[in-house]
């Protein structure tokens, strides 16, 4: 899901409306009962925030990635240039690097931002803290409907015993569903259902069934190609790491996975890597109007004092919420069936409701 606070973002980069073309704003959020598959609670996301009205698309990677692709000269983006060591560039007076990339080749940067992911080799030279394992794993799937889905434009979310679901529609003929549970099955059988997409299928309609998923939801699983159906463990940077951690070093600096790895349970990872780029490129745009090198070195440690708490919030407060809406405690399932439902799913609303500002 793309909310609030990365529209804003992508209006400053000038692809807002261009996504809203595209895609569909999702009217509300629809939460499942987990015993009977009725809706329990229904959330407007059309409300208005503190920063104004609210908005939320289910936006296609590639197509926001050719979006953005579409604004720089052509020959701008380098792909598959994987990186595996970094050095200092003696010949530029030790302030530039020298990237050791995976093919063999080299770059020199006299300024390295590290948009490198989860694994980030720059984060790694930087110091920060290593991502830690959640304990859960998540898997989600496309469907396509040539001649029209006729979902309505909400998300629904489902919560059962140790697992939680979705399904949004993105367009007319696209929806998209996910599942992240916490594995339980015995070990040695649960790398097979990993390795097999026919079988990670199978594992994923059996845990709608068992909630009285509407049929609809299951036909969304079913018709999704099997290349399609990817599985990931759930990875976070522990969140009070990011307040005393290095982000910046020098003219080094981290965005996006690489700085602040969280769990999907906000739907923000995308989002904030998105207020990032805005960040970063009106800091760095101070820098390189001030044409001074300890200018640079300070607009990436303004980036970062501004990143910080941010990223920070963020990753600690989707992990709260995903160990809340996925555990098996007895009581916390009760309390999260019974009276939490409404306040889980009014708390989508909080993070979306920031501005990152413009260029």
């Amino acid at each position: 899901m793309t909310w609030t606070n990365a529209f804003r973002a992508l209006d400053a980069l000038g692809v807002g409306d261009k996504m809203r073309s595209h895609h569909l704003q999702v009217q509300g959020v629809r939460v499942m009962s987990p015993t009977t598959g009725e809706v329990v609670r229904e959330l407007d996301l059309r409300v208005q925030g503190k920063l104004g009205p609210h908005e939320a698309r289910c936006v296609q990677r590639n197509v926001l990635l050719q979006a953005l692709e579409e604004e720089l000269p052509t020959g701008t983006i380098r792909y598959s240039s994987r990186i595996v060591s970094i050095d200092d560039d003696d010949e530029d007076g030790g302030d530039g690097k020298t990237l050791h990339l995976a093919d063999g080749s080299t770059l020199r940067a006299k300024v390295l931002i590290g948009c490198d992911g989860i694994n980030s080799v720059v984060a790694k030279w930087l110091g920060l803290a290593k991502v830690l394992d959640s304990g859960r794993r998540a898997t989600r799937g496309h469907a396509r409907y040539p001649d029209g889905h006729g979902f309505q434009p909400k998300f629904m979310q489902f919560s059962g015993n140790g697992f939680r679901a979705g399904l949004v529609p993105c367009g007319d003929m696209d929806v998209y569903w996910f599942l992240t549970w916490s594995p339980s099955i015995p070990a040695g059988k649960e790398e097979d259902v990993d390795e097999s997409p026919a079988e990670m299928k199978e594992f994923v309609l059996a845990k709608l069934r068992s909630i009285k998923a509407p049929a609809e939801v299951l036909e969304a699983v079913e018709r999704s190609e099997m290349n399609d159906v990817l599985v990931a463990p759930l990875r976070y940077r522990p969140p009070l790491s990011l307040l005393f951690g290095s982000i910046s070093k020098g003219n080094v600096c981290v965005a996006g996975d690489a700085l602040h790895p969280t769990t999907p349970d906000l739907a923000q990872g995308a989002c904030i890597a998105l207020e990032d780029a805005v960040v970063l490129a009106r800091c760095l745009g101070d820098a390189i109007v001030g044409r001074e090198r300890e200018t640079v070195e300070a607009a990436l440690r303004r980036y970062a004092g501004i990143r910080r708490w941010r990223s920070a919030q963020v990753i600690g407060a989707s992990y709260m919420v995903g160990l809340v809406q996925q555990s098996e405690h007895a009581v916390v399932r009760f309390a999260r069936d019974r009276l939490l439902s409404g306040v889980l799913a009014k708390g989508l609303l909080m993070m979306p409701d920031y501005d990152c500002g413009t260029l």
